[in-house]
């Protein structure tokens, strides 16, 4: 097993009485009006954990769902200080994504905000496990002494989904020791201390986040507004040091023509995830706020963070080098031999934050036998260890045996000064293997016609590389956490006439 380079607690909702015990009195959550500092956030995990215990049974899942809000954090550290494992499930998900993920996770208890609690109203008939729910805002409080929940280190305290875009959301059984050695190794690698203030302008409340931040005793500041001026106007009035963002937000911001009017005295760095920020709009923030903009890379089976780029010198394109304690290598696709620096291949990691396995199996389930992690990810390693990706290796296919990564033809399609935004997807043919199908968001829909854009594009490419079907949209859909499901994609492009 690997070693893990910190000292850090045995159990998760330790990180939280150890901060508490720090400092009591410095502000752990902001969230609009509402501040609560490390002590009271303690004292109330404390008695909701105690009510917990009262409702629920040894060994007993309780899920959690929210948007931004200081309850989660409550709820989240509650069920470990009780001996509850959390299942952490996204607060977006519809009725049915909803049905599979409380099945899959067998939860006896859910803390879900307002509007998950009418969605799972429509389905609570066919989750017999699910015994109660609580509203978030509502969360109860237990009374008399709290007993050791008797969990430790290797336990498992967090159940992670998958963002089941290539399939049915899995389970990921996380350990104690995985989630607090990862806060650990995410507030090494982004430079966090206790007089760090995080902006975070998410969709919802990671707990990636949440967890780093309470390790280093920092002040978190929760922004629930989707626009990118609400974000920085909040960074400004709480005197954030880190924005924490998703790539498609920060993307909106670069391209905003108020840009160079937003104010921010405080900010020391501008932090990217979930999916790839393009280069371009990496710069345009880095010029005018004048912090380094930094990206970084994991999945659910990891804790989540895996690599990080360097917090003070980022390079663009590059989501880093392996966090501490952590390993990376790239393998070939087919003969899964380990390759050399520069060659593009499938990416595998290892280290204290990957996952014990998935829900259903035993320990090591989803894990190759000497703990190595199979990502999913094409990608490459330069000399110096930074991790470049390329694209999923379900979304990368073969044209006449030349592998094409989509991503490679998207970023042509982006430079073209006609086009707003754009996805690459695999299509079927029959004389070639597979082809790729181009949705295209034209900046001026009266413009040029879109055969016009794809040709420009197709004489900067490789043949094999070519669009060969493309439709424009309105928009890009993308889920909740600004993913793109190419194969949804792929099949709305199959059902149109190519324009």
């Amino acid at each position: 097993m690997a070693e893990s380079p910190f000292s850090v607690p045995e159990r998760l909702d330790e990180l939280l009485s150890r901060a508490a015990a720090a400092h009591p009195e410095r502000r752990a959550v902001i969230a609009g009006d509402t501040e609560l500092d490390y002590a009271t956030l303690d004292a109330r995990v404390s008695s909701v954990a105690a009510a917990m215990r009262e409702m629920t049974g040894a060994g007993d899942v309780v899920a959690v769902a929210s948007v931004l809000h200081p309850d989660f954090a409550v709820a989240y550290y509650a069920a470990a200080r009780a001996g509850r494992t959390a299942a952490v499930v996204n607060p977006l998900l519809r009725e049915e994504d909803l049905l599979h993920v409380l099945s899959l996770s067998g939860a006896t208890l859910a803390v879900v905000d307002t509007a998950l609690q009418e969605r799972l109203g429509h389905v609570r008939d066919r989750l017999p496990a699910l015994r109660e729910v609580i509203g978030i805002g509502e969360l109860p409080e237990g009374t008399g002494a709290l007993a050791d929940p008797g969990t430790g280190a290797e336990d498992i305290a967090v159940l992670q989904f998958t963002s089941g875009t290539t399939g049915r959301p899995k389970a990921v059984r996380l350990s104690h020791r995985n989630v607090v050695v990862n806060a650990a190794q995410v507030a090494h690698a982004h430079l966090l201390d206790g007089d760090t203030v995080a902006l975070n302008h998410l969709p919802t409340y990671h707990p990636m986040h949440l967890n780093s931040a309470i390790a280093a005793g920092a002040t978190q500041v929760l922004c629930a507004a989707p626009e990118p001026y609400a974000a920085l106007m909040a960074a400004d009035r709480h005197g954030a040091t880190i924005y924490y963002s998703l790539p498609v937000r920060l993307a909106r911001l670069a391209a905003d023509p108020d840009l160079d009017s937003m104010p921010v005295r405080t900010l020391k760095r501008i932090a990217s995830g979930g999916s790839g920020l393009p280069a371009t709009a990496a710069h345009r923030l880095t010029k005018r706020f004048s912090v380094p903009v930094l990206q970084g890379y994991g999945l659910a089976e990891t804790s989540p963070l895996t690599h990080s780029d360097d917090p003070d010198n980022p390079v663009h394109g590059s989501v880093g080098t392996p966090v501490a304690g952590t390993e990376c290598r790239v393998v070939d696709i087919d003969t899964r031999a380990v390759l050399p620096a520069g060659t593009a291949g499938e990416v595998q990691v290892r280290g204290p934050q990957v996952m014990r396995g998935y829900l259903g199996g035993p320990d090591g389930t989803g894990l190759e036998p000497d703990g190595w992690l199979s990502t999913g990810d094409v990608g490459r390693v330069d000399e110096d260890g930074r991790l470049f990706l390329v694209d999923r290796l379900k979304d990368v296919f073969k044209c006449d045996n030349f592998l094409v990564a989509p991503s490679d033809v998207e970023r042509i399609l982006l430079r073209d000064p006609r086009v707003a935004d754009a996805v690459v997807v695999e299509l079927p043919d029959a004389g070639h293997g597979a082809v790729a199908g181009a949705l295209v968001v034209l900046k001026d829909a009266l413009g040029p016609a879109l055969e016009d854009i794809v040709a420009a594009v197709n004489d900067q490419l490789p043949y094999y590389q070519h669009i060969r079907d493309a439709v424009t949209l309105d928009t890009i859909p993308r889920s909740g956490n600004g993913k793109v499901q190419r194969r949804l994609l792929a099949a709305h492009l199959t059902q149109h006439q190519p324009a």
